[in-house]
């Protein structure tokens, strides 16, 4: 389960869940609180859950449908408590015949920095015969983990033509990063712009493993979710050590402000001016798509956008995806008139919402919203998604600025 959803287990408590993760699927009332089970204990820190945890991975079958879930959400559990002493169950799993299971075994063990032993990573190494899936993992724990092995060097420079691209560009970051192999990286640039999306989100993932500073600029106008974009670029930089240059500065500020006039778009991606266009683009699953309806409501003139504006807030405000543009919007084209949404978007403490409170946080920048700033300086300093911390850190230091020039004039 993806870590911003974990609201959905806070209202089950860790003895509910000691209990339901080992328990019959037939005396269950709602099967799948049985996995739900092992993400609430996943966010426990008691001893006791740790055991069951273990237990749940190594004894529950592969063959019922619920204990087969229930196991790999264990497996993601035992990676998110990050103790080392899930390192031998965890390594044990690379053994069995769930792909899905071994795919979040070797996430786990990456997480809990697992420093593998030459049998292990002739282990790893076996996996390669596996689904393209299990392929990409191996390749990735190897960059992640960075080993530097003669054998995982040669299997996986052979790699980098693979007919799949998430095997081939998994297999180019390797060799970029651990190897200095950065030539290898070129194909991944116009695959940032493919219209595939799912080519354009392995590209964006596999340039933050590489770490290879100078596919910044590309990276920032790739048209794919800000937050992925985010995550690599604070991998790259992270790696290089170089946040704090003027340079990588402004390309984070481009990134984390995500006007859609500065993404590299391509004719199948633009959006016709009709509300209704827009709307259902916005909706699209595709973000090159989200972003062509974005584009659309930057360009379009300010009271047919306004409409617009008012019409998706008033059916869809509740969407975290139509929230999230609307607040870029709103900040972006300063319409003062929507200062309430603002506010309402960046006191919005719902996991799905928070790209839309980076949003928020610009838009108080934008529309001079002083009486915010005690909210962004709490977020500047205790946020917990790195992206917005830094994103309230930039905005309170120039409301402060434009706050001290108002009172010289």
């Amino acid at each position: 389960m993806a870590e911003r959803f974990d609201v959905l287990v806070h209202g089950m408590s860790e003895s509910d869940a000691s209990k339901l993760l080992l328990e019959n699927t037939l005396n269950v009332q709602r099967p799948a609180d049985r996995y739900f089970a092992a993400t609430r204990l996943g966010l426990s820190t008691t001893e006791e859950s740790f055991e069951l945890l273990l237990h749940a991975v190594e004894n529950l079958s592969v063959d019922e449908l619920y204990d087969r879930i229930t196991r790999r959400k264990s497996i993601e559990a035992l990676g998110r408590r990050k103790n080392v002493r899930a390192i031998p169950t965890l390594v044990s799993v690379l053994n069995c015949t769930d792909t899905e299971a071994v795919i979040n075994a070797i996430t786990s063990l990456v997480r809990i920095g697992w420093e593998p032993l030459p049998d292990d990573i002739d282990l790893l190494l076996s996996l390669l015969n596996g689904e393209v899936t299990q392929i990409r993992a191996v390749i990735q724990a190897h960059t992640r983990l960075t080993i530097r092995n003669s054998k995982s060097q040669s299997v996986i420079y052979e790699l980098c033509a693979h007919e799949s691209v998430l095997v081939s560009g998994a297999a180019r970051a390797y060799q970029a990063r651990i190897y200095g192999r950065v030539d290898l990286l070129d194909p991944l640039i116009p695959q940032l712009a493919d219209l595939v999306a799912g080519k354009r989100r392995s590209a964006v993932i596999d340039l933050g493993d590489a770490g290879d500073e100078c596919r910044l600029p590309d990276l920032v106008r790739a048209p794919v979710s800000m937050s992925l974009r985010a995550k690599s670029f604070f991998d790259i930089v992270d790696v290089n050590n170089s946040i704090f240059t003027s340079k990588n500065h402004s390309l984070l500020e481009q990134l984390l402000t995500d006007n859609p006039q500065y993404l590299n778009f391509k004719a199948e991606w633009h959006c016709d001016m009709d509300p209704a266009e827009i709307e259902r683009n916005l909706s699209h699953r595709d973000e090159a798509r989200q972003y062509g309806a974005a584009l659309s409501l930057m360009t379009i003139d300010p009271k047919s956008c306004l409409e617009i504006v008012d019409s998706m807030q008033e059916r869809l405000w509740s969407d975290y995806v139509t929230h999230y543009y609307l607040t870029c919007i709103i900040g972006l084209r300063k319409f003062h008139q929507k200062s309430d949404l603002v506010r309402s978007a960046l006191s919005e403490t719902t996991p799905q919402y928070t790209k839309s409170r980076i949003a928020a946080a610009w838009a108080c920048l934008e529309l001079e919203l002083y009486d915010q700033m005690e909210l962004i300086y709490e977020l500047s300093e205790s946020a917990f998604w790195r992206p917005l911390r830094w994103t309230c850190q930039q905005v309170l230091a120039r409301l402060i600025e434009k706050q001290q020039l108002d009172y010289q004039h």
